[in-house]
């Protein structure tokens, strides 16, 4: 194990011991791809069902013994296993021999009987363990009591290093730049499906993978893809979730067919005021319901307060990761971070949105890293309408 480890062993054994937890099994792809330092089989990138089963990834992590944790690898993955080791990266004891959800589960267990005390208090991720290999679980081990390990693990994640924050500026940057070139090649008559498969081609070739694009078009507050086509004189808002390197960089931009009049341009400047505010006091220390207390400032001052809606949300490998700051957004989960200060390395998603009943969808998303000292905005450009050529 002289290849550095990608993730702090001292932080998650401490976690652990917060969430009373022994031994971790691992099973969504999501915290594979981080407890391995990005590595994640190329041959399930898309989709994760094969023959009458599918492909189930497992990581045994056992708390303060790195040395006995241990990877359940598909019978199919020997050659992406043998290139990781070629390049010199991090991976524990590597088992092969899985082909279905039940045997790697089978796997995984046989290790943890080898170190099994009578009662183990093992994390599991419940929202991505099927309900074959749970079963598999309960049977071999019945005496063990299950514990939901997300929170401990979405909180290993939400301090992120120099190298993860570079990965965020740049996909920030590449989705950004995407949806400019997509506005850029638009005209009128073109489809919003269209449009995203413009964004989706300029997401692709800045290396990324395209996730999502919630695209409106005029008057319309309607973000799936359609055949509507643009008007004269239409606003667009193009929200994109793009991915570099497991990363996700999510923002939102408008644009406009030919020039913005005096009102449109006056509503983007009240949102951005409400974003200014909210990300004015972000710093290390700093309370996140502080954030929202400073939006609800602006919001109360704004013409239109009523009517905005704000969030502010976790962002990294998972979109609505922690820290989690907010119990009644459009993703309603409890609050846990709100009243827990702020850490550098933390990544925030911060959108004001405007659903404007005669002028449309109106919207800003920036994405803010908290530093010691305040904070940093990672593709903060294109914030103003951008005119679609009339």
């Amino acid at each position: 194990m002289s290849a550095t480890i990608p993730f702090s062993t001292v932080k998650l054994d401490g976690l652990l011991d917060d969430f009373n937890i022994d031994i971790l099994i691992v099973t969504s792809k999501h915290n594979i791809q981080y407890l391995l330092g990005g590595y994640y089989h190329f041959q399930f990138d898309y989709m994760e069902a094969i023959g009458i089963s599918r492909y189930l990834p497992i990581f045994v992590y056992v708390k303060g013994a790195l040395d006995k944790s241990v990877y359940i690898a598909n019978r199919n993955e020997g050659d992406s296993i043998q290139n990781r080791t070629i390049d010199g990266c991090w991976l524990p004891a590597v088992v092969f021999g899985s082909s279905t959800s039940v045997e790697a589960m089978t796997l995984a267990l046989k290790h943890i009987k080898t170190m099994a005390t009578p009662a183990l208090r093992i994390g599991v991720e419940a929202s991505f363990l099927p309900l074959d290999a749970a079963d598999v679980l309960r049977t071999e081990l019945p005496h063990c009591q299950l514990v939901e390990a997300m929170r401990p693990l979405e909180k290993l994640r939400s301090i992120k290093t120099a190298g993860e924050l570079e990965i965020l500026r740049e996909a920030s940057e590449r989705v950004v730049a995407s949806m400019m070139e997509a506005a850029s090649q638009t005209g009128l008559g073109q489809s919003k499906r269209e449009i995203i498969d413009r964004l989706r081609q300029a997401e692709l070739s800045r290396d990324m993978t395209f996730e999502y694009a919630l695209v409106t078009m005029g008057t319309s507050l309607n973000r799936a893809p359609s055949h509507q086509r643009l008007k004269p004189g239409d606003i667009i808002s193009l929200d994109s979730g793009g991915n570099y390197r497991g990363y996700i960089g999510d923002l939102c931009r408008m644009a406009v067919h030919g020039t913005p009049d005096s009102e449109l341009v006056d509503l983007l400047a009240e949102i951005d005021l409400i974003q200014q505010a909210a990300r004015a006091p972000i710093r290390a220390g700093l309370m996140g319901s502080e954030i929202y207390a400073a939006a609800t400032e602006a919001l109360a001052r704004s013409p239109h307060g009523k009517q905005l809606q704000f969030v502010a949300h976790g962002m990294g490998i998972v979109s609505h990761e922690a820290p989690r700051l907010m119990a009644t957004g459009p993703i309603p989960y409890p609050a846990d971070d709100a009243h827990v200060p702020l850490e550098a390395g933390m990544v925030i998603s911060i959108e004001t949105t405007l659903p404007h009943s005669r002028r449309g969808f109106i919207k800003l998303e920036d994405t803010i890293a908290v530093t010691a000292t305040g904070f940093q905005a990672f593709g903060d450009d294109a914030r103003d309408w951008y005119r679609i050529s009339a």
